[in-house]
């Protein structure tokens, strides 16, 4: 096998394991909330929403020590290990108590901030400038499939009951546990590759690569990657990325946590409620294998660079919003378990509600397709502190956001998004125009990004 067939074979792996873990995760956190207020057992007293704030807010501080983790173990070795304590995270759901269901979203958010961190610097290992946003689409596209397949099954499986029984829980979580061990399995089929940088390491520390498996070593490179991580941040580039990173972080919990749970909750949709949940996850799905096909594989023939792509799913969001904003009660998302049977602007309307789901997976897309290849770029050097400053302000911003979910009405959720939307696009055309005259400067091909 030549070496860009292996890098290829490595990047549709690593899509494929990803697509298994958050097939079960993902459907996980899209019905989490949904099954804990069907919950009959009244000695648990958990809510999806402050699970996942505490996911996303240890993922964030973690983030500051997972390129050290990634230079110490290694990529795929980390992946291992964070893959199985996503598994942990879904099994809790068979039996939920409310210290387990707690303890273990601490510790998923630490294996989250690692996780990322080594696909990160597993996607940019095995990339380069050349073919960098084919395989950040193709990883992408492989990982939103996870929103089609888990979805789907909750869809049949749901479909016209209002309230969700004991048996239903433990057979779902119980299949989402043994397929997210499947995708932590596939991270043993990935193939090292030769590292021309260690994760935080720069031309000074050269040295250090004479002896590559002592102890000091790797202290030494998990220091270099913290290093680097605090550098990283403060320059110029990293802090305008991060407006457009912060805004992935809040769409992230609107789709993949409070959107479906306000569908959950309008009684007008009558027994279909339930199950909609799933159906909205698939388009979702839809919508972001889509956008991370369009706009990854074929990255090859945009002469026109990442900016399109952005401005397309700004406006995609913006279309979205409006649409839910006119379809959905405003006391959606924080309706009872008896759910809501207020009316927005319009009869709630299902099409409508899919149609946004739809949407709001077609956007999300093509901000990250963009965020992944431009990071991927710019940082091919330093990839793990890049895709960990990353993941930390994405992660920090959807915490935030799944706690005021608790409290906010759905019409100030979406002008947040609107208005932080608006000022990261801005921001990301400034780092892409900055970043192509570098190339132009070069001397290389711009379409080639």
């Amino acid at each position: 096998m030549s070496p860009e067939s292996k890098k290829l074979f490595n990047i549709i792996i690593l899509g494929l394991s990803f697509m298994f873990l958050f097939t079960a995760f993902q459907t996980c956190g899209n019905i989490a909330q949904t099954v804990i207020t069907n919950l009959n057992n009244t000695d648990f007293h958990g809510s999806g929403y402050t699970s996942m704030s505490i996911i996303y807010g240890v993922f964030s501080a973690s983030n500051l020590i997972s390129p050290s983790v990634v230079a110490i173990a290694g990529p795929q070795f980390s992946m291992v290990i964070s893959g199985i304590f996503y598994s942990l995270y879904i099994a809790v759901f068979i039996q939920p108590t409310t210290w387990a269901f707690y303890t273990a979203s601490v510790f998923i958010g630490i294996a989250a901030a690692v996780l990322w961190t080594a696909q990160g610097n597993c996607l940019t290992i095995n990339s380069d400038e050349n073919t960098i946003g084919r395989n950040s689409g193709v990883f992408w596209a492989l990982l939103q499939s996870s929103l089609f397949f888990g979805n789907l099954y909750i869809y049949f499986t749901w479909q016209g009951k209002t309230h969700i029984s004991e048996s239903d829980r433990r057979t779902v979580f119980i299949a989402l546990t043994v397929i997210s061990l499947v995708g932590t399995v596939l991270f043993f089929l990935i193939r090292k590759q030769e590292d021309t940088k260690a994760p935080g390491e720069e031309d000074s520390a050269s040295e250090i690569l004479e002896d590559g498996s002592s102890a000091q070593n790797k202290m030494m490179r998990a220091v270099a990657a913290f290093k680097q991580s605090i550098k990283l941040s403060f320059t110029k580039q990293m802090m305008l990325l991060s407006v457009t990173t912060a805004y992935t972080g809040l769409v992230l919990t609107f789709f993949s946590g409070v959107y479906g749970t306000c569908i959950g909750a309008v009684n007008r949709f009558g027994s279909e409620e339930k199950s909609l949940i799933g159906l909205s996850g698939i388009f979702i799905g839809v919508g972001e294998i889509l956008g991370g096909g369009i706009f990854g594989l074929l990255s090859k023939n945009n002469r026109f660079g990442r900016n399109p792509i952005v401005m397309l799913g700004i406006v995609v969001h913006f279309i979205a919003f409006y649409l839910i904003f006119f379809n959905m009660p405003n006391d959606a998302p924080i309706a009872p378990m008896e759910g809501t049977d207020d009316v927005a602007y319009m009869m709630p309307s299902k099409e409508v509600a899919i149609f946004c789901s739809f949407l709001l997976g077609l956007g999300d897309s093509c901000f990250n397709t963009q965020l992944l290849s431009i990071l991927g770029f710019l940082y091919s050097e330093d990839s793990a502190p890049a895709f960990a400053i990353f993941k930390f302000v994405q992660s920090i911003c959807a915490a935030v956001a799944y706690f005021y979910s608790n409290y906010f009405l759905l019409q100030w959720q979406l002008l947040i998004m609107v208005v932080v939307g608006f000022f990261g696009t801005i921001t990301f055309f400034t780092v892409e125009w900055e970043a192509a005259a570098a190339l132009v400067a070069r001397g290389s091909d711009y379409s080639s990004i």
